[in-house]
């Protein structure tokens, strides 16, 4: 099978993996706005190696969202391994990611996520047992580091193995979500690795951002976006038109004040919800609502209509689209 990693342009701008975030509605705006490659929500693997059924659902997907990545998270190599085959053979995406980054407590505290790079051998069984049962490309996601080790040592010690990919989020786990961002240490990993895509991620929360890290680190292989895209799913255009254009936004891509746009944009994201979800849909859709419409005038008045709207047709009517 083809790497997909391989074929893509550069520089990748990526929607990073967010825990009940990044659901197909979701990431198939951001494809629609300009993201290369797409992630699931994190997938148990503990949870594929017992009862499937549910975390199947989790991570289906429309083959308008190709490239679309699955990540796993977990701890036990074994799992890795069935919920590995498991997902090649059912989801059939067109690659896998290992979680080795997330801060979250109740990930970190059962020892999976950035629990996992200070153990050393844990690390490659579980990227080997990844590797060695699929097809598919694999990727995976670190931090800049925790405690006594570092991306780079972490790097040093699975070199040898066959992933493709590499998104580094550049602050360290006690950094959580918003310490100081490390870019430099992303792109020493692509001078260990410069045969693997490497993307930086953390602390990218506007096209002039994501423009001026591409220029200031020019190793980098692409971006990964996560919290920056809230509300924002045509912030990759956005970036892509920033540092093509020398830190200027083209007009087409620059909708962040035209709030007509914004709202049609808002009533697109909503029935690619409902359709994918139906009536439970309205749940899902009441943070991305309030996220597009931050900072505009009477902002706080709309997001109190919005969050007890009860179906397609209110949100509409509240829109006057």
């Amino acid at each position: 099978m083809k790497d997909f990693w391989l074929q893509l342009n550069k520089p990748v701008l990526a929607l990073a993996p967010m825990a009940g975030i990044t659901d197909s509605a979701y990431r198939e705006m951001c494809r629609r706005y300009g993201a290369d490659v797409v992630y699931s929500e994190m997938a148990s693997v503990s949870a594929l190696f017992f009862k499937p059924e549910k975390t199947l659902e989790l991570v289906k997907f429309n083959t308008s969202e190709r490239p679309y990545v699955v990540q796993l998270f977990g701890k036990d190599p074994r799992h890795f391994a069935k919920a590995t085959r498991i997902i090649t053979e059912k989801i059939k995406p067109d690659g896998l990611d290992i979680n080795f980054g997330c801060p979250a407590k109740k990930v970190f505290g059962h020892g999976s996520g950035c629990a996992l790079m200070p153990q050393k051998e844990l690390a490659r069984e579980i990227i080997s047992a990844v590797c060695d049962n699929t097809d598919l490309p694999v990727s995976i996601k670190i931090r800049a580091g925790l405690k006594n080790i570092n991306a780079l040592e972490f790097i040093e010690n699975t070199k040898d193995l066959p992933y493709s990919a590499v998104m580094v989020h550049g602050r360290t786990y006690e950094g959580g979500f918003s310490g100081s961002v490390n870019f430099e240490i992303v792109e020493e990993i692509k001078k260990i690795i410069p045969d693997k895509i490497i993307l930086a991620n953390g602390g990218i929360n506007s096209a002039e951002d994501g423009a001026q890290v591409l220029r200031d680190y020019p190793l980098l292989d692409g971006l990964g976006i996560a919290r920056g895209a809230w509300g924002r799913p045509w912030i990759f255009n956005e970036i892509k038109n920033a540092y093509l254009n020398d830190g200027a936004c083209l007009p087409l891509a620059d909708i962040d004040y035209d709030f007509p746009r914004i709202k049609k944009i808002m009533l697109e994201h909503a029935k690619l919800i409902y359709a994918g979800k139906g009536d439970t849909g309205k749940f899902e859709m009441r943070k991305h609502l309030a996220w597009y419409i931050k900072g505009f005038p009477g902002a706080s008045e709309l997001r109190r209509k919005l969050v007890t709207a009860e179906s397609l047709e209110e949100i509409e009517k509240i829109l006057c689209v």
